[in-house]
């Protein structure tokens, strides 16, 4: 009983202070990069509940995601952080775990205001996926959980209702990270939904009993919980928007149903061959990934194995958790990268063209420094604005047991971060004592996107059992930088979920999307943010809408974040370093 797909026992690294790697090797001084602003933001008066300390079940041990969703369109983002639960509360006997949704103050604190805003879930939730279905203009989230999901429409004033039951979307076992998307390009967002297990809460998988077929479970010789390998799959679901407030499964009829029952984890919904219409990424656990090309007649291509994502480099599939999307060589291609287990290397996929992927870990710089993490959230970030995307994981074991053992790894585990050398190679960037990249935290999921409005992306860090962390980005450097909020035209996504813009400045030509889902069963900023290192204007513009519409924009500044709305060019700017929040006229 195999558990998660590892890739064999590696040897336990230490660091100077005998700490194994994952909970050390932290460096005195050097670049500031993340400041752990956690509790000065009001973030920790919440906490994050899973299960028991123990871990005895698989349920217990995945976490939760994080949506970030400016949900009252104040033109600041919200934090919403979904919750898991116990076998307790699932049974009646005490109160369930609440989900929070962190309100923006725009003063650098944030006031929990999910019980208003009635959206706290109280099922034993797993993802979160954001994205405006109804076109109204106002975002709405979709809550993926073990049990029924839901869908909270936004409400335009403050509050959601919760219309999974009458939209068809609840499904009802175990439903892990979601993504909107406009496979069909009616104007509308469908919406993915994969599935990990089907678990029996009345016959738990218990080492030993006929749940996990009298196997017994293990981890390096160790008694273990079980799973997610013995354990029955849970099926991949894909439901059309018909435009009425309801949707249709279509999973079979599209070609994405997972009928071979792959522990789903994290799907995005992106245009990986650059044909303007969006594909179909799904990250497994301890099963091959799937990569669906979209055929543009309501059915998609398997292409998992021809594209080279099913599997790494040897061959073997992996324990995909988190899923990443961006253009980190800036050649226009969406590259794709994927966290793992512990004792294996995490793997970054080259887009060469046409959606064909080649493993590029090791020759890029991220395998060897990662092997002994086990990772969760990730994401293309450009933290320094220089104009390439980095690369940020958010690390975590399974396991508590590890803490027991010699093995060079832990259960509360540090992040990592590489900086992109230009598109060639990745270079790991050291923690520095009593910054945010030294904590020590079972991390989970993540969301990345702009919290201050300052051109700087930080990371919101969904912890098992623990209150999240807001790791604030305070890297020094002076580079420019302009963000995109984009809104499409009446033909839909009113949110532009799936559009493409390419930004040339400073002699490159950028590539960013506007996606929904990703990282590890969360939700980024769907603002476009690209760094223009010492560049002060922007040569052009061009955004690729979703449904085919190419349109130029000329920025007239840089440092501020204009809002685009299709046909009309741009209809406003943000600029907190100019002390003000002005309409700006729509550039000739």
């Amino acid at each position: 009983m195999g558990g998660s797909s590892t890739g064999g026992v590696h040897t336990a690294i230490h660091d100077a202070e005998n700490r194994p790697i994952t909970a050390g090797g932290f460096v005195d001084s050097g670049p500031v990069i993340f400041k752990d602003v956690s509790q000065q933001a009001g973030l920790t008066s919440w906490t994050h509940t899973m299960g028991t300390p123990q871990k005895q079940f698989i349920i217990e041990t995945n976490g939760s995601g994080v949506g970030l969703i400016d949900y009252d369109n104040d033109g600041w983002l919200d934090i919403y952080i979904v919750n898991g639960s116990t076998y307790d509360a699932l049974s009646g006997k005490t109160t369930p775990p609440h989900a929070a949704l962190f309100h923006n103050n725009h003063d650098g604190t944030f006031t929990d205001v999910a019980a208003k805003a009635g959206v706290t879930n109280d099922r034993w939730g797993f993802g979160v996926a954001i994205g405006d279905y109804d076109n109204d203009g106002w975002p709405d989230i979709y809550v993926s959980n073990f049990g029924k999901n839901r869908l909270y429409h936004n409400n335009h004033d403050g509050t959601f209702t919760d219309v999974a039951e009458k939209a068809g979307v609840t499904l009802g076992n175990w439903s892990t990270g979601a993504s909107f998307g406009d496979y069909d390009g009616d104007g509308r967002l469908d919406l993915f939904v994969p599935g990990y297990i089907h678990y029996d809460v009345d016959h738990p998988p218990v080492p030993g009993t006929r749940a996990v077929a009298f196997a017994g479970c293990q981890f390096r010789g160790v008694p273990t919980m079980c799973g997610p390998r013995g354990l029955p799959g849970e099926h991949d679901h894909l439901f059309h928007n018909n435009g009425d407030g309801t949707f249709t499964d279509v999973s079979v009829k599209a070609g994405v149903s997972d009928p071979n029952g792959y522990y789903g984890f994290t799907s995005v919904f992106a245009d990986l061959n650059n044909d303007g219409k969006v594909d179909l990424v799904v990250a497994d656990d301890s099963s091959p990934n799937y990569l669906y090309l979209n055929k543009g007649n309501g059915t998609f291509e398997d292409d998992s194995y021809a594209s080279g994502f099913a599997l790494n480099q040897d061959g073997r599939e992996i324990a995909a958790m988190g899923l990443g999307v961006g253009d980190y060589q800036n050649n226009g291609r969406l590259d794709l990268v994927t966290t793992d287990f512990s004792d294996d290397y995490k793997v970054l996929y080259h887009n060469d063209g046409d959606a064909n992927f080649t493993d590029v870990s090791y020759h890029a710089g991220i395998a060897q420094v990662s092997i002994p993490f086990l990772g969760w959230g990730v994401g293309f970030l450009d933290y320094d604005n220089d104009g390439w995307k980095d690369i940020m994981m958010i690390n975590g074991h399974v396991y508590p047991q590890v803490d027991q053992h010699d093995w060079g790894t832990t259960f509360a585990e540090r992040p990592l971060l590489f900086h992109n050398i230009q598109g060639q190679k990745f270079e790991y960037v050291p923690a520095v004592k009593g910054t945010a990249l030294a904590d020590v935290i079972p991390g989970r999921g993540a969301a990345f996107g702009d919290l201050f409005n300052d051109g700087k992306i930080d990371v919101v860090v969904n912890v098992m059992d623990h209150h999240p962390v807001l790791f604030r980005n305070v890297s020094d450097d002076h580079h420019h930088w302009v963000e995109l909020k984009l809104e499409g035209g009446p033909k839909g996504p009113r949110d532009a979920v799936g559009a493409a813009v390419y930004l040339t400045a400073n002699g490159m030509r950028q590539r960013d999307d506007v996606l929904s889902g990703g990282s590890y069963m969360s939700s980024n900023d769907q603002r476009v943010h690209f760094g223009l290192g010492t560049a002060t204007t922007v040569d052009s513009v061009e955004i690729h809408w979703p449904g085919g519409a190419v349109e130029k924009v000329k920025l007239p500044a840089v440092d501020r974040i204009y809002t685009v709305e299709q046909g009309k060019g741009i209809t406003g700017a943000l600029c907190t370093a100019c002390g003000q929040n002005a309409k700006v006229a729509a550039a000739k």
